[in-house]
């Protein structure tokens, strides 16, 4: 991409090939209860603030319960009576863990999500380029792949074996 096509706009937004990019320090206000829709402009700086703010809160509210999870298991006495408690605060260990990884790996997905956002690739299939779609993002916002992308690859690993 030449650089001559990409056009600073307010609040630091730019676009560049028809796509806005949002840097992380830009601040939209959206109107109370604003929700994207497929009538607008498909993402605009509008659609993009809010989901950075939907996926900020998503991965906020991982950290903090991730963080509870590994306060949690600190705090436990480790002084256990018998061996069925202790075998059964194992496996208590081992689910906190288990989720604790799973959030992870989701709060990676997020700032992969955000980091889109701000180069202006957010809401643009992976393999086809072709629109996600504002629904598919609102129910998953880290989606990287529009629905037929996403069948096909699912339709493919079913046929590997995976």
């Amino acid at each position: 991409m030449n650089k001559s096509a990409t056009k600073k706009l307010e609040n630091g937004v730019t676009r560049e090939d028809g796509r806005y990019a949002l840097p992380s320090t830009s601040v939209i206000a959206l109107p109370k209860g604003y929700r994207p829709s497929s009538d607008e402009e498909y993402m605009n700086p509008q659609h993009l603030a809010y989901f950075r703010n939907k996926l900020r809160d998503w991965r906020d509210q991982l950290v903090e319960e991730s963080r509870q999870t590994m306060d949690n298991l600190r705090e436990e006495v480790r002084d256990v009576g018998d061996e069925a408690e202790r075998a059964t605060r194992e496996t208590e260990n081992s689910l906190e863990l288990r989720t604790r990884d799973r959030y992870r790996k989701l709060i990676s997905k997020i700032d992969k999500a955000l980091r889109r956002i701000e180069e202006g690739s957010y809401g643009f299939c992976e393999e086809t380029d072709e629109e996600i779609g504002v629904d598919r993002l609102d129910a998953r916002p880290i989606a990287t792949l529009s629905l037929d992308a996403q069948e096909r690859r699912e339709h493919l690993q079913k046929q590997m074996g995976d």
